[in-house]
C-alpha cells in the first residue's frame, strides 16, 4: 500500500526501498523490477543476497558502499542508506554500470593512443641518435635512408593526431543532427575524382541525385576512409567499386566493395572498435592508424544512419551506409 510517506518514491526511477527491524516494509516500482516482487515482506538477508549489503542494512547507522553484480554479473551498484524518524532506513541503490563502463572505455583509450604514438616516436628518436654519430650521419646513402624513414614515421604520428582530433570533434557534436542539404552523388563523384588513381574506382548510381541531411565535411571523410580502406586492403590491380542507390521508401544506400583477402567473420563485429586491427603489421606498413572505421560509425550515427560491414575470407568486402533522404 502506498502510504504519505512513500508515494513520492513510486514516480523516481532510482530503485528505492523502506527497511525496518531488518525487514524490507517497502519497494517502489524500480526496486522491484530490479530485486523481484517477491522482496517486500522479506528478511533483508534474504531479500539481497550481499553479505556488504546485508551488514549495511543490518547496523544502526547509515551509510554508503559499492556493491558488484547486484542485478547482472559485471553490474556496479551504489547503496545509500539512511536514517528515518521511528526507526526506518530508506535504502536507495544507484546503477553506476554505465559510468563504470565509460570510465574503463576512457582509460583504454587513453591507454591505446599512447602506445600508438610511443612506437613511431621510438623509431623517430632511435634514427635521430644513429644519424647524430658522426661515422653514420656521415654516410649519405644511410643519412638519406634513415631521413625518409623518420618523415614516414612523423607521418603516421600526424595522422594518427589528425584521427584523434577528428573523433573528438564529431563525439563533441554528436547529439546535433546535421541539417544542410547534401546531394551524395556529386559529393562521390567529387571524392573519386581527388583519387590519385581514379581509374581503378567504378562509379554507379540510379539516379541523378540523391540529397541528404548532412553535414558534408563530415561525409567527405566518411567517402575518403571507405574507399582508402578499400584499396589498401583490396588486391592490387582490381577496381573498387562504388555504388549509391536511391530507393522509392525515401532511403539512400551507399556501397563501397573490393575484391581481396576478405575478412573472417570472428573480426567483423570489432572493425569499428578504436584502435582494432585484424593485422597489425599489414595495417601500419599501410598506413593505417586503427581508427578509420570508427571515425565512420561515429559520423553515421550522427548523421542517424546506419553502417554496416559484411565479408567472406577469399572473396568480397563491402562496406554499406543508410541514410534517409530528403524528398522535397
Amino acid at each position: 500500500m502506498i502510504t504519505p510517506g512513500t508515494d513520492l518514491l513510486e514516480f523516481i526511477d532510482t530503485p528505492a526501498l523502506l527497511v525496518a527491524s531488518g525487514r524490507i516494509d517497502y519497494a517502489n516500482p524500480a526496486a522491484i523490477e530490479l530485486l523481484g516482487r517477491h522482496i517486500v515482506g522479506e528478511d533483508v538477508r534474504i531479500a539481497i543476497r550481499n553479505p556488504a549489503a546485508v551488514d549495511l542494512l543490518s547496523s544502526q547507522t547509515g551509510g554508503r558502499i559499492r556493491l558488484s553484480g547486484l542485478s547482472v554479473p559485471g553490474s556496479k551498484w551504489e547503496m545509500s542508506c539512511n536514517l528515518l524518524p521511528g526507526g526506518e532506513k530508506l535504502v536507495t541503490l544507484n546503477d553506476l554500470s554505465v559510468q563504470s563502463s565509460v570510465a574503463r572505455s576512457h582509460a583504454d583509450f587513453v591507454a591505446n593512443a599512447s602506445h600508438e604514438l610511443r612506437t613511431p616516436l621510438a623509431s623517430i628518436l632511435g634514427y635521430v641518435e644513429t644519424l647524430s654519430d658522426p661515422e653514420a650521419g656521415g654516410d649519405a646513402d644511410t643519412r638519406t635512408r634513415f631521413l625518409g624513414i623518420i618523415k614516414r614515421e612523423a607521418q603516421r604520428m600526424q595522422s594518427l593526431v589528425d584521427d584523434l582530433m577528428s573523433l573528438s570533434r564529431i563525439e563533441a557534436v554528436k547529439h546535433d543532427a546535421p541539417q544542410d542539404r547534401i546531394d551524395l552523388i556529386a559529393l562521390t563523384r567529387q571524392t573519386i575524382g581527388e583519387q590519385p588513381d581514379q581509374n581503378l574506382i567504378v562509379f554507379e548510381a540510379n539516379a541523378d541525385q540523391a540529397v541528404v541531411a548532412g553535414d558534408r565535411g563530415q561525409l567527405s571523410q566518411v567517402l575518403h576512409n571507405l574507399i582508402d580502406n578499400a584499396k589498401k586492403y583490396g588486391q592490387a590491380g582490381k577496381p573498387v567499386h562504388v555504388s549509391i542507390e536511391s530507393t522509392d521508401s525515401g532511403w539512400v544506400n551507399l556501397v563501397v566493395k573490393n575484391s581481396g583477402e576478405g575478412i573472417a567473420p570472428e573480426h567483423l563485429p570489432r572493425l569499428t572498435e578504436r584502435f582494432y586491427r585484424i593485422d597489425t603489421g599489414r595495417s601500419r606498413e599501410a598506413g593505417g592508424t586503427g581508427l578509420g572505421l570508427s571515425i565512420v560509425k561515429h559520423i553515421v550515427e550522427r548523421h542517424r544512419g546506419r553502417f554496416d560491414i559484411t565479408s567472406r575470407p577469399g572473396g568480397e568486402t563491402t562496406a554499406s551506409i543508410i541514410l534517409r533522404q530528403l524528398l522535397d
